[in-house]
């Protein structure tokens, strides 16, 4: 069995998981509703009004604010970082684990599809220029599941 990841899946797991959920996370001193907030808001310069509407977006709203992004770089505590590249991804990861360190009620949901494969097929192609592909979105989550709540993550 497979369990795809989606916020408008019929399972409440899938839910929990998405980027899109509402799950308030601290990273690096930095809050955030959702982890699609934070990765929509990191492509705009850090001084940008987006920004700060990138910190409290969930769902849809957050996917949106990122349509108007270049997507040539992404800002982070200073650090301008090459969109895309395995430091963006990395970056992602820490929000995502963090996401999870700090939302037990996600975390005992991911805990739930053990056993099962996770898979984020939303049902059309995936656009090449996405933040987080969802290859590696799924190797996030199932190293989170394999370490459970640790800094071996």
């Amino acid at each position: 069995m497979a369990v795809n990841i989606g916020s408008e899946s019929d399972d409440w797991r899938a839910q929990q998981l998405s980027n899109f959920a509402e799950s308030q996370f601290e990273i690096d001193g930095v809050w955030f509703n959702s982890v699609e907030g934070f990765i929509q808001s990191i492509k705009f310069p850090e001084d940008h009004r987006n920004r700060i509407f990138g910190s409290i977006l969930c769902g849809v709203e957050a996917k949106i604010l990122g349509r108007h992004a270049e997507r040539k770089f992404v800002w982070w505590h200073g650090r301008k970082i090459v969109f895309g590249s395995v430091e963006h991804h990395e970056l992602i990861a820490r929000a995502i684990i963090a996401k999870f360190k700090q939302n037990p009620h996600c975390m005992v949901a991911l805990i739930a599809t053990s056993g099962e494969e996770i898979t984020h097929d939303l049902g059309r192609p995936e656009d090449p220029n996405t933040s987080l592909p969802a290859e590696l979105f799924c190797k996030i989550l199932t190293k989170i599941r394999g370490a459970g709540i640790s800094d071996d993550i």
